[in-house]
């Protein structure tokens, strides 16, 4: 095997589920180059930071889990009867992926995408379920089945303490980030309408890509008689051609892959932007086990990775590691790294790495309605327009009344569709004719995505006793909703019918789900906070770790409080703001 500049492998390899700390303790380190930044993820925020960097004349290398897709991977234009099982095989695809079965984007059309849930597991204790889904082992990460809402945070979700008195404010303002929001915006391309609603500040858009007859009925009575505003989702989709990208011609769906990169994965933009430069060298199938620290304790010196082919260990040494492997395995490898100095986690002296775990509660209550006065198009395969609708929060708003049993709020995401049915009776052109005849049944659905508040004991932390196949030792999580959350559960279902019964819905159906399994959100957030006093929190303002200045951790673990909106958008604005107060803590020597 060809050795890179910037690394060497160790004298062992690790059999299965052996630990690999103890594999380590035999190892014979190498000699090697040392990299100006060491980015592990490929994601939509590692993706930026590599992007960012070697753009500027910065060295990276990129460590990724998992393999590279090409064009020949994607199989949105596929229909189920080019596959094995005709994708009506669930059980073949659950039998080595019992957990990832559960996100909604996983089928045979794409289930080889994500990790094996077999080889790596995670544990949590009795009671208190996780559905940990969406774990990508691709370059590009999340970033290739993502659902591609694109919201920013608002200045009130930035300082949510200060208005409820709940948990602890951002150490940073809206202010701060929305120059960041906007050059995201207009390089990852955004379809959507300008509201002007405080409550969800607007973006950058591309046009947008319009509502549907019913939907577009609904949104005049709720501006009307409620003041509330229902709005095209947000989008990472084009609709006009950008940087080589073709505008989408709404094939779909987008989890299966983009031939013409239409939607917003990492893997052909950021990621192939980094490449292009020259300076961005990407290791795949690298399964990081931790960050090597200097013996001072205060200086990381690069990471420690396992090839999950080969098995072998590998050192990659560098002036600054940059963790963007999303929130539970970025955290989960500072676990990994704990040392004579940080006992219970790599740069943890406040004691908080791995506390305060959110989530969104995720289609948790709304409601749906039929609208025969709307009828939809015919359309047996598409087109699939790779959004639907969005009402912004309207529960606690700043200034106006407070809602007496929960703080904080929810929107409701949905669409309006028309469902078209095959089964008629008879054949021959009696049955065509009814076919193309038929109105279908339009119906218009509310479901309610809510804010999940940062409790200190919905948290996570190694399992001593499990490891996964290359001997990394796995995560334990615990999260549960609670007071706040179970009362909002039930509003979602309420508001949702109230609002479609006054537009004319007929059957309304409200609906709610007290019981849902934190997790399915697949927004985890919040484990790895940033503050302004070291004692409360991992990082600062700039996602730079208090503890280890040459080290800063990029993904969603940063956040404070969680909104109620996708967590994206955010997470790339951050990033990107980080990357150029990295660059100027390099340029000063700081790091």
């Amino acid at each position: 095997m060809a050795l890179r500049a910037c690394d060497f492998v160790t004298t062992l390899n690790a059999t299965p589920n052996e630990r690999i700390d103890d594999v380590m303790q035999q190892a014979t380190p190498g000699t090697h180059e040392q990299v100006d930044v060491l980015v592990v993820g490929s994601g939509a925020s590692g993706g930026w930071a590599a992007k960012r960097l070697t753009e500027a004349g910065i060295r990276v290398t990129m460590l990724e889990a998992g393999r590279a897709l090409s064009p020949g991977d994607y199989r949105e234009h596929l229909a189920p009867y080019h596959l094995p099982y005709r994708n009506r095989a669930a059980a073949i695809v659950r039998a080595t992926r019992p957990r990832q079965s559960d996100c909604y984007a996983l089928s045979e059309f794409n289930y080889e995408w994500f990790a094996n849930d077999l080889d790596e597991p995670y544990t949590t204790p009795t009671g208190r379920p996780f559905s940990w889904q969406g774990r990508m082992r691709v370059v590009g990460g999340r970033t290739n089945v993502w659902g591609r809402q694109s919201y920013r945070f608002g200045p009130h979700d930035f300082q949510a303490a200060s208005l409820d008195g709940f948990g602890m404010d951002w150490p940073l303002a809206y202010e701060d980030l929305v120059p960041y929001y906007e050059l995201v915006e207009d390089y990852v391309g955004i379809t959507g309408m300008v509201e002007n609603d405080p409550m969800l500040p607007d973006s950058r858009y591309h046009p947008p890509m319009g509502l549907t007859c019913a939907e577009v009925h609904v949104r005049g009575v709720l501006k009307q008689q409620f003041n509330r505003t229902l709005t095209q989702g947000r989008a990472a989709n084009i609709t006009r051609a950008q940087n080589g990208r073709q505008p989408c011609h709404y094939c779909g769906p987008c989890e299966r892959g983009c031939v013409t990169r239409s939607y917003f994965n990492a893997a052909n933009t950021t990621v192939a932007d980094a490449l292009a430069t020259g300076r961005c060298t990407l290791i795949q199938n690298a399964m990081v086990y931790q960050v090597l620290m200097d013996p001072d304790g205060r200086t990381a010196r690069g990471v420690t990775y396992i090839d999950r082919d080969t098995r072998e260990v590998h050192e990659v040494r560098a002036r600054v590691v940059v963790l963007a492997a999303q929130s539970l395995e970025s955290v989960r490898i500072l676990f990994n790294s704990r040392n004579r100095q940080y006992e219970g986690g790599l740069a943890n002296s406040s004691g908080v790495l791995g506390k305060y775990l959110m989530d969104h509660t995720w289609v948790a209550g709304g409601a749906s309605a039929e609208f025969p006065d709307h009828p939809g198009p015919l359309g047996i395969d598409g087109p699939n327009r790779p959004t639907g609708l969005y009402v912004v929060r309207f529960r606690n708003r700043p200034g106006e009344p407070a809602h007496k049993d929960f703080i904080r709020g929810y929107g409701y995401q949905g669409g309006g569709t028309t469902a078209h049915t095959l089964a008629f009776p008879g054949f021959g052109e009696a049955y065509k004719r009814a076919v193309v005849q038929q109105t279908g049944v339009t119906t218009v659905q509310f479901v309610g995505f809510g804010e999940v508040l940062p409790y200190e004991d919905n948290h996570v932390s190694i399992d001593p006793a499990v490891v996964d196949a290359w001997g990394i030792p796995v995560l334990r999580i615990s999260m549960a909703w609670k007071e706040n959350e179970l009362k909002m559960i039930p509003d979602m279902g309420v508001a949702a019918a109230e609002m479609l019964e006054a537009a004319g819905g007929r059957n309304v159906q409200p609906f709610q789900y007290i019981d849902r399994v934190p997790g399915f959100g697949i927004h985890e957030m919040g484990i790895a906070r940033m503050g302004r006093d070291p004692k409360t929190s991992v990082l600062n303002q700039f996602q730079q770790t208090h503890d280890v200045p040459n080290l800063f951790v990029t993904d969603a673990s940063c956040f404070v409080s969680g909104g109620c909106q996708n967590p994206t958008l955010t997470i790339m604005a951050l990033t990107v703001r980080s990357m150029d107060y990295l660059m100027e803590q390099m340029k000063q020597g700081s790091v």
